[in-house]
């Protein structure tokens, strides 16, 4: 997926670096009031840069006001089937909104994967995914198979008597960025893959259950139930902690005011 990403401001353009680290192959445009950044396209209007781009990208990342971005875009629009995914970042990096083609161009996965670059929390309104309310926290050893990781998904799920449809998230911790096995398990269920630092789950004020392996293997006492409950919103244990084969899954459930 072809990416763009732009910004107006010197703050939005700290933001550069991570993102090139992350998706390799990202045209960057920076506001021509903005000290020259190496790699970095120069515009001068911001709704006019976006009309002549909107067709060029599958994905476009903004780090912009919201209202701006919307009134670049809105003469660009056409079709839920063609428009690109547009993700929005504060220049704080705290928040990464799904503004326009969330399901179908993918705009709520990439607003989950930029979050996770900058452990900010992804926002998503599509009707299908807010009323999703389950988190599923994972933890799991180096180099575990996709199918294990599934299987003990799909197990937890069924302890609580609960549809894999529900699942919002997975959770995990950031050092398992790279777990091969993971993020393979997360696209064979079809289920976003967000990751948390580790000082957040680490400081994480909740109480949970802890393990000494777990804090001397990485230095924090758990994964899967810290994971679960920080990455949702209002969230309670449904599911404490269980192993699976290797594999330690809980799950928390998100307390949503339309589903009560």
């Amino acid at each position: 997926m072809k990416t763009a990403f732009i910004t107006l401001s010197r703050e939005g353009a700290s933001l550069i670096p991570p993102l090139q680290q992350e998706f390799g192959e990202i045209d960057c445009y920076l506001h021509e009031a903005v000290s020259p950044v190496d790699g970095c396209q120069s515009f001068s209007h911001i709704a006019g840069l976006t009309r002549e781009i909107f067709p060029r990208y599958r994905a476009l990342i903004y780090a912009a006001p919201c209202g701006v971005v919307v009134r670049s875009i809105a003469a660009c629009l056409a079709s839920k089937l063609t428009d690109p995914a547009v993700v929005v970042l504060d220049v704080g990096a705290r928040w990464a909104v799904s503004l326009l083609s969330g399901h179908e161009g993918g705009a709520n996965d990439l607003a989950v994967r930029v979050s996770n670059i900058f452990d900010a929390e992804a926002v998503v309104s599509t009707t299908t995914e807010a009323v999703k309310d389950l988190i599923v926290g994972v933890g799991c050893r180096r180099g575990i198979a996709c199918k294990r990781i599934v299987d003990a998904v799909q197990q937890s799920l069924t302890a609580v008597n609960m549809p894999l449809s529900r699942v919002r998230l997975l959770a995990s911790a950031v050092l398992k960025r790279d777990e091969l096995g993971l993020i393979q398990a997360a696209a064979e269920l079809k289920v976003p893959l967000r990751f948390l630092s580790m000082e957040q789950i680490g400081q994480c004020p909740r109480a949970v259950a802890q393990s000494d392996f777990v804090r001397k293997s990485i230095g924090i006492p758990a994964v899967a139930e810290p994971a679960a409950l920080l990455a949702g919103r209002r969230t309670a244990l449904l599911l404490p902690k269980t192993i699976y084969s290797s594999v330690t899954v809980a799950i928390a459930k998100e307390s949503c005011t339309s589903l009560a």
